[in-house]
Order: structure tokens, then sequence, then C-alpha cells
């Protein structure tokens, strides 16, 4: 979390939005480690996911500002890409807390999905690379599957047209 806040430091976008996501959220977790209690999960999980989205806003925008292809653009892509498959991850943490039963998979399917397993099926399934074997089963976890489908398109889509825009302007 602090890398995030870092790197939103670092662009334009306001600090104080994401200190005010992940001190509380770094809060949570603590106690979630102190304590050993997992009634506090989709809460931190809830603003992790809010922290790690507008980190990736916060990147893109700093990405699209740049009217040059640097090494600092090319790791902001893949910082962005990660922080989008985290924050779906944690999303899906959120949704499997207010409706049990969201996620199945081919070990132990009627248990609640670990967060790695859920964070496979954000990777999996932000790459484009298909469904892994955690499945979402129940509608609105569905649709945040789908969602994330389109938003790793968009990504793609996005990241590929700026690179190309910016190598004719170069070249230009």
């Amino acid at each position: 979390m602090a890398l995030v806040i870092l790197a939103v430091r670092s662009s334009p976008a306001l600090t104080g939005i994401s200190l005010v996501l992940g001190l509380p959220a770094a809060v949570l977790l603590i106690i979630q480690a102190v304590t050993d209690s997992a009634t506090l999960n989709p809460y931190s999980s809830a603003l992790e996911a809010i922290l790690y989205f507008y980190g990736a806003y916060a990147l893109i925008r700093y990405m699209l500002a740049d009217h040059e292809i640097t090494r600092d653009e090319l790791f902001a892509v893949g910082a962005t890409f990660t922080l989008v498959a985290w924050a779906f991850a944690y999303t899906y943490t959120v949704c499997q807390a207010i409706e049990p039963g969201s996620f199945t998979a081919a070990v132990d399917p009627t248990s609640d999905r670990s967060w790695v397993e859920l964070l496979f099926l954000s990777f999996t399934t932000l790459t484009s690379t298909g469904l892994s074997d955690v499945i979402p089963v129940k509608s609105f976890a569905r649709s945040l599957v789908m969602i994330e489908q389109l938003a790793g398109l968009a990504y793609v889509a996005m990241l590929v047209s700026r690179l190309v825009a910016l190598t004719v302007l170069q070249r230009r």
C-alpha cells in the first residue's frame, strides 16, 4: 500500500485521497493481524480495492500527460495493470463476503475462495486468457468479472493506441 501511495504522490493525482484510503486500510490490516479476526476483512478489502483503482487512475493520468515514451511510462504500464488486477481481487473478496458462494472452484467447491485464488481469477480475467479453475457462479460475481474483462480489453486498446500515437508523433 505504501508503494501505491508513493506512486500516486509522484503523479498529478491528489495525494490526500490515497492517504485517506490507505491509512484506514493499513490500520484495519494491522488489527486483523493482531486479533486474528476475519470480520474486518471485507472493510479493509473494500478500502484497498478503492485505493488500487485510484492508484491505477493516477498512473493512467500520469502516462497520458506525457508526450514521450520513457522508461517510467513503461514501468507505469506494468504497475497499472497489476494495480487493476489487485483491485479486482479485493473487489471479489468483498463480493464473496457480501454474497457467500459467489465463486466456486474445482478444489473444495463449497468453501470460500482464498485471496490468492481470487487474485488468480483476476489476472486470468484481465489478461483475457480465460477463466481459471475459480469460476463466478452468482449473477453479481459474474457481472464483476465481465466488468474486469471490459477493463482489461479497454486498457490494452488504450495502451496500444497511445503508444502508436506517440511513435507517430516522434517520427514527425
